[in-house]
């Protein structure tokens, strides 16, 4: 396993995380354990959940699911635990959002969920437009001091938002965020105008979710007929791509690699991408998942994928100005 450092941070993370979002709704919890208990024992130690994954809301079912499999010893402290707050866990006004209020509600019950006393790296699942940045770290602040936390993230911020809580934490004598994940994939580049950069200079770890596109990236010309109806989308997105879904797939048979592998890969050789976020639900793709460590891509390989994926044209405003 390799592992890269956490943005700006001295903590180590393996170069894969992975993404529990299956854990519950499409995968057991027997299995969820087995695939934990493989990626601990071939050294990937960065774990990440999110307080509204299992699919029941206020539940926490993914949360409880790995919070079993700590329970059961030996596990915690190999681990990097990340988990994330923001979405609605209740009826209540204030059961959602960044506020004191629900953040630190919302910290109390992962943690009892997670049956652990901190959380290595608490995430905003999302941008609160309506809580000040004074409020949102008065509020982080209090679970470092505590204990609770370690580091502070954020999931699906806008570049301006980083910049924002950077130069607010920065204002209070606070870290501020450690790392952000972002949709980015081959296919969804539009990141690398601006968060990119900006993860870049203010040394923060991008974590991109949705490495493979959904799947589009994952090998699925042969599979295209069989598309289930729940997969229009994709069968849509296909159809958008297939010209380049088809050269991309050719390129990865030519050289002997899945599309999969391939797609992780290239994300890995961007230097402000810390791990992307695997979401295996079976064991099958938990192992071919690894094999993309081992997947060296060449300069003219590279060159190839961008001819076939053409990203917005670089960092902003040079894409789209003089």
């Amino acid at each position: 396993m390799k592992y890269k450092t956490l943005g700006r941070t001295g903590l180590k993370v393996s170069r894969l995380c992975l993404g529990t979002m299956n854990f519950g709704p499409h995968t057991s919890e027997v299995d969820s354990f087995k695939i934990l208990d493989y990626a601990l024992e071939n050294g990937l130690n960065f774990v990440d959940t999110a307080n509204v994954y299992g699919g029941k809301k206020g539940e926490g079912t993914t949360e409880k699911i790995i919070g079993r499999w700590l329970k059961q010893g030996g596990r915690r402290d190999k681990i990097v635990l990340a988990t994330k707050c923001y979405g609605e866990m209740g009826d209540g006004v204030n059961d959602r959002g960044l506020s004191a209020y629900h953040i630190r509600k919302a910290c109390e019950d992962s943690l009892i969920r997670l049956k652990t006393d901190h959380i290595d790296l608490y995430q905003m699942h999302h941008i609160d437009r309506q809580t000040t940045w004074d409020e949102i770290w008065q509020a982080m602040e209090r679970l470092v001091q505590e204990g609770k936390v370690l580091y502070v993230g954020s999931s699906n911020f806008a570049a301006i938002h980083v910049v924002q809580a950077q130069y607010e934490a920065k204002r209070r004598g606070f870290l501020g965020l450690v790392s952000e994940q972002s949709l980015y994939n081959l296919c969804d580049r539009n990141v690398e105008l601006e968060m990119v950069p900006a993860c870049r200079d203010f040394g923060v770890g991008l974590i991109p979710w949705s490495p493979l596109g959904g799947g589009l990236l994952g090998g699925i010309v042969d599979k295209s007929p069989s598309l289930r109806r729940k997969e229009d989308r994709m069968q849509e997105l296909l159809t958008k791509h297939f010209a380049q879904v088809q050269n991309y797939e050719k390129l990865c048979k030519e050289l002997g690699e899945k599309p999969a592998n391939v797609a992780l890969s290239w994300l890995l050789h961007n230097p402000v991408v810390t791990a992307p976020i695997i979401g295996p639900r079976t064991m099958e793709q938990m192992v071919d998942s690894m094999q993309s460590l081992q997947v060296k891509l060449s300069d003219d390989v590279l060159q190839k994928l961008e001819e076939i994926w053409p990203g917005p044209g670089g960092e902003a405003p040079e894409a789209y100005a003089w």
